[in-house]
């Protein structure tokens, strides 16, 4: 009996000392700003683009065979800072020597709830409000869906960065 009360006391002293020193692991689930701008800034480049009609692709394009190298290696620069800066700039190459690295800037809005980002894409000449189809670490996919017929444009990025 009394080496029944011994092991149960120091079973309990153990599971005491064993539980008392675990160190509570909280998950920090990714936001979707986290995913499109790293902790700093994360830089995106233009890989595929698609048209949609009717809901059906005519084929992905590689974007290297439609843009120039010059255009093709460009980078769309998401920071991660509280007035949420959008960089547009040159890659390895320019298309003009005197051209700066940092071709335009702009700001970048997301909403959450519809997957809504909002940004400046140069190849279609404005700020569009994009439904994001996919976002991870490395791969944006992104669609604007024009409000008068049944058709979109579908664009994918590539990152490097984490």
């Amino acid at each position: 009996m009394k080496f029944a009360l011994r092991f149960l006391s120091l079973a309990l002293i153990g599971t005491g000392i064993f539980t008392g020193c675990s160190e509570k692991v909280e998950p920090k689930p990714v936001t979707y700003s986290q995913l499109l701008t790293g902790t700093e800034k994360k830089a995106w480049r233009l890989v595929t683009f698609q048209v949609m009609d009717e809901g059906k692709s005519d084929g992905v394009q590689n974007i290297q065979a439609i843009l120039q190298p010059c255009e093709a290696d460009d980078q769309y620069v998401f920071h991660a800072n509280a007035e949420r800066k959008f960089e547009y700039t040159n890659g390895a190459s320019k298309c003009d020597a005197a051209e700066s690295d940092v071709i335009f800037e702009d700001n970048w809005s997301l909403v959450n709830g519809n997957a809504s980002l909002e940004f400046a894409l140069p190849v279609l000449g404005g700020k569009f409000p994009w439904t994001i189809k996919n976002l991870t670490a490395t791969t944006l996919t992104i669609e604007y869906y024009f409000p008068d017929v049944d058709a979109s444009y579908r664009f994918t990025f590539n990152s490097n960065t984490k």
